[in-house]
């Protein structure tokens, strides 16, 4: 009994190590995404700097998460065999949650996930307690904190609402003064605000990561505590006088030192606070254990009243910890993923936005736009063109407006400021802010003041932020279902489904990783693709022409294949196969002005004809869609099929497929001499559709069934005539284009 329970805390701590590494990598963004938007320093030195503050965060950790071991339950009500199942069942969850999360590139909370997995672990181990009791389901209240779950509850509204408005607010104030002409106010504001924003630090330092640490004594607390408005205001007067000499009589850039330091600050405070999100029910499963052991009594029977009571971390455990988060953090890719959303949906300059609008994102850009308007026509003329030169960001520097950076560095000591004032109130308050959440929507709220929002990203960045923010409660809703049913299996399977569940994880954990490899490799590509020239231009447009209409020649031929075969799951890969040639595509369209800037004057005719060719290819492939779709649909609502028209429409394959091979050698031989013959090709394949078309409706008005079937015949040949002329038009808007280059001198 004794090495059954000795294997599930051996568990415990490698399911720790693992929840560290995928927590850092989720959490990093908290610390990490003002350095690496703005580029304050190389990516290795902010990686560094991170990395220290890591370290040093996680010695003066407060070690055992209060949460853990009694803040959603009452662990005197329950025995040792039982806590160990909440424990169990609490890691597993949390570190298949957090994979989740990081795979697919959104930040979540670690703080919410932990609490959530707390309290649906405990409350299926509480509620079979009363079920084996014949007790009454009101007494869940005996094991279960509801008091601590509300706030935590309430806690997260809170954060996202204050910590966006704060945001925004302190954004509108600092950009005002310093405007995006920063280096002419620089000499003005910059002291004041490098002593104001350092002092925050200081502040949040010593509330955030002083308290509670297991090295820093209570009368050194004490002193602090009494002390704290006198030493504010030394550190204010301090660093803004240090700040403005320097400012006066060197070159130094003071911005790009606050930044770094908030970095260190927040990095410090995530290892010293959320440290304990990993290693806290680790480490309370092994005082459990410890306790177990040392009465000798019933692991049924002992009751856990000893996690009641404080217990302080060894070192030991802590800078072990610390190590491996900084591992972590210096080769973990997920982490770079969790920190492109966060950048991508902040960013100053428009481009290719990673989400999709939403129809309340419209809603909610529409009613700002109104009572912007509204606000415009009240404000006094004077005052409204004032305020616009301040916000005015065409005088921002040429590094900015060429997208080497995402936002500035005053945005990004802003976004650092802001949430240290957040978390260190929170934190003084004894309020469960969530480092992510705080982080984040101050993120987002910055970015919306400093006009990062335009028309042209308003609508895909709401809609990315809401996705973000749904993700976070569906944390809080998968973790409590989630950890409820693993404590539920545990419970009643006991080893056996132990080492089922852990086969099961790590087969997810490989799973998730190699798609995340994937799509990393993928995103590399794209960025190796990037060009600056115009004649890389030329060759990667027609690399890409070539490749798709090759694609989209094979799909279309398997469409009408399969669909006469009536081959639903063929069909079903085909329009997959569609959707992702599409969407790579539509990446390629939405990056064209990006694209034209690489055009020289003398060239411009050239970018005309790859603004065509990119259009014509985007057609061809909505076109093929529009095929695929309705035979789809077709076979996946099992109606019936026109024998007769399938050989027909075999026929037609045939021909169709000879039109494409004809088009494939003039995009390869780049000779536009039989042009008039492909032509010709494409004049007598349309006369075909014509005539099918003609035949089916003949074959309508004739017969009273298989109305579907003819609709979707009529569809698809209808889109394929589309196509046709989209590719000849591609063709065309192709060789112009290579002539026109070959033509420059």
């Amino acid at each position: 009994m004794e090495s059954y329970y000795l294997l599930i805390v051996i568990v415990l701590f490698i399911l720790a190590i693992s929840d560290l590494i995928v927590g850092v990598s989720n959490d990093a963004v908290n610390f990490l995404n003002s350095a690496i938007g703005s580029k304050a320093a190389p990516f290795l030195i902010i990686l560094t700097i991170a990395a220290i503050g890591v370290l040093v965060g996680s010695i003066f950790s407060n070690g055992m998460m209060e949460v853990a071991r009694k803040g959603i339950f009452h662990p005197d009500q329950f025995a040792f065999s039982e806590i160990m199942i909440v424990f169990l069942a609490v890691m597993m969850t949390d570190i298949l949650l957090l994979d989740f999360f990081n795979t697919v590139g959104l930040p979540t909370s670690t703080t919410v996930s932990i609490v959530f997995e707390l309290l649906g672990a405990s409350v299926a181990v509480a509620l079979f307690k009363i079920l084996g009791s014949n007790g009454e389901y009101s007494n869940m209240s005996t094991f279960i904190n509801t008091d601590s779950a509300m706030l935590i509850i309430a806690g997260i509204f809170l954060s996202v609402i204050i910590a966006f408005t704060v945001g925004v607010i302190i954004m509108a104030l600092v950009r005002f003064a310093f405007s995006f002409n920063i280096m002419r106010n620089y000499k003005y504001w910059g002291g004041i605000w490098g002593g104001f924003a350092i002092t925050v630090i200081l502040y949040f330092l010593l509330i955030k990561g002083a308290k509670g640490s297991t090295i820093v004594s209570d009368e050194m607390l004490l002193y602090l505590k009494k002390n704290t408005f006198q030493i504010l205001l030394i550190s204010f007067a301090g660093w803004t006088i240090l700040l403005q000499l320097i400012i006066l009589f060197t070159r130094f850039n003071i911005l790009k030192f606050i930044v770094l330091v908030g970095t260190f600050a927040l990095a410090m405070a995530f290892a010293g606070n959320d440290l304990v999100n990993f290693i806290g029910v680790p480490l309370a499963g092994f005082s459990s254990f410890k306790a177990f052991m040392a009465s000798g009594s019933d692991p049924n029977a002992f009751m856990m009243t000893a996690l009641t009571e404080k217990v302080n971390t060894p070192l030991f455990f802590l800078v072990a910890a610390g190590l491996i988060m900084v591992l972590t953090l210096r080769l973990s890719k997920k982490a770079k993923s969790v920190t492109a959303t966060t950048i991508d949906l902040s960013r100053q300059n428009e481009g290719s936005e990673r989400f999709e609008s939403f129809g309340i994102a419209r809603f909610l850009v529409r009613r700002t736009l109104e009572f912007s308007n509204f606000v415009g026509k009240i404000t006094p003329r004077p005052l409204r063109e004032f305020s616009y030169t301040r916000f005015d960001a065409s005088k921002s520097s040429d590094e900015y407006k060429s997208n080497k950076i995402a936002f500035d560095l005053v945005r990004a000591s802003v976004n650092l400021v802001v949430a240290s004032i957040l978390i260190a109130i929170g934190t003084s308050l004894k309020l469960p802010l969530s480092t992510t959440y705080v982080t984040f929507m101050v993120a987002m709220g910055t970015s919306l003041a400093d006009g990062a929002w335009g028309r042209e990203s308003a609508v895909y960045r709401i809609s990315g932020m809401l996705t973000v923010i749904g993700g976070w409660f569906f944390t809080a809703v998968t973790a409590f279902t989630v950890s409820f049913l693993i404590a539920t299996l545990i419970y009643f399977g006991k080893f056996p489904v132990i080492l089922v569940l852990i086969a099961i994880s790590i087969f997810i954990l490989i799973r998730t990783h190699a798609f995340h490899k994937k799509r990393v490799e993928d995103n590399n590509k794209k960025e190796n693709g990037k060009v600056t020239e115009s004649v890389e231009v030329l060759s990667n447009c027609e690399s890409e022409v070539k490749s798709s209409i090759i694609e989209i020649s094979k799909l279309l031929f398997l469409t009408f294949d399969s669909f006469s075969k009536e081959d639903h799951s063929e069909l079903k890969s085909i329009k997959k196969q569609a959707k992702k040639l599409n969407k790579s595509i539509k990446s390629i369209k939405e990056s064209v002005a990006d694209t034209l800037k690489v055009f020289r004057e003398n060239e411009l005719e050239s970018g005309h004809y790859y603004v065509q060719v990119i259009d014509h290819l985007k057609e061809s492939s909505n076109a093929l869609n529009h095929i695929i779709f309705p035979a789809f649909n077709h076979l996946d609502n099992n109606h019936s099929l026109d024998q007769e028209q399938s050989k027909e429409l075999k026929a037609f394959n045939d021909q169709i497929n000879e039109f494409f091979n004809f088009s494939i050698t003039l995009l390869q031989n780049r000779n536009l001499n039989n042009l008039d013959d492909f032509i010709k090709q494409r004049d007598i394949l349309i006369n075909t559709i014509n005539g099918i078309i003609k035949n089916r409706i003949k074959i309508l008005k004739k017969k009273q069934k298989g109305t579907k079937v003819s609709m979707t015949y009529i569809e698809m040949l209808t889109e394929t005539k589309n196509l046709i002329l989209h590719v000849v038009q591609l063709i065309k808007a192709d060789a112009e284009m290579v002539n026109s280059f070959e033509n420059i001198e």
